[in-house]
């Protein structure tokens, strides 16, 4: 079968390096682009057949492993596969607990890139050297997260910046009282007492050791 794959990366070059590489596995296939998590999330609303979501971890929009809870939670039946510079080991544990399909460093070669698509198409996981240690503060973590709606799950990351009501309202386009309620709702499935808990919790995304995005593509 043709494969659809969605390169999700904020560095045009990068992704033109990630369809170099892929070349072989597209030949009767093709690719989606996104260069922020706004733009994942709409390829994905226009409904297109995706097969696979190569994923960076810090694009415009996203925190750390939001955009990899996000499609866990909206789109559990498309596998996802980590492409990141940033692969400290407990971030590799950390995809993998959060539901990543697999995790390759963007330091890796050409044909290690391959090989971990084309084990995750097969049914695989592709978690070079990582060890499988579980966290259960990650478990619950991930669990209240993918009890969030879309606009849920928006509000959230804007909360998380620091936004007032007003100032998501806006970024949104929805009505004042309505972030009112969907902020209220989203304390409460996360069990947080206030907007400064959840932006804590939602710190707690991030990656450890250095931030990606830093590096050239």
């Amino acid at each position: 079968m043709p494969l659809t794959l969605l390169i999700a990366d904020d560095h045009p070059m990068f992704r033109g390096a990630l369809l170099h590489a892929l070349a072989s596995l597209l030949v009767d296939g093709k690719a989606l682009e996104a260069g922020s998590h706004s733009a994942m999330e709409a390829v994905l609303a226009r409904g297109e057949h995706v097969d696979m979501v190569l994923l960076d971890l810090t694009m415009p929009g996203a925190m750390g492993f939001s955009s990899l809870l996000w499609l866990r939670g909206e789109h559990p039946d498309i596998p996802v596969l980590v492409v990141s510079s940033n692969d400290h080991p407990r971030n590799v544990r950390r995809a993998q607990q959060f539901g990543a399909a697999g995790f390759v460093s963007k330091s890796a070669p050409a044909d290690v890139l391959r090989d971990a698509v084309q084990t995750v198409m097969d049914g695989g996981t592709a978690f070079i050297g990582a060890r499988s240690e579980r966290s259960e503060d990650d478990a619950k973590l991930a669990a209240r997260l993918a009890s969030l709606t879309p606009q849920q799950f928006r509000v959230l990351m804007l909360l998380a910046e620091g936004l007032l009501n007003k100032q998501i309202a806006s970024e949104l386009g929805l009505a004042e009282n309505t972030v009112k309620i969907h902020v209220t709702a989203v304390l409460s499935k996360l069990e947080c007492r206030s907007r400064t808990q959840a932006a804590v919790l939602v710190k707690s995304l991030d990656l450890d050791e250095g931030v990606e995005g830093s590096h050239p593509g």
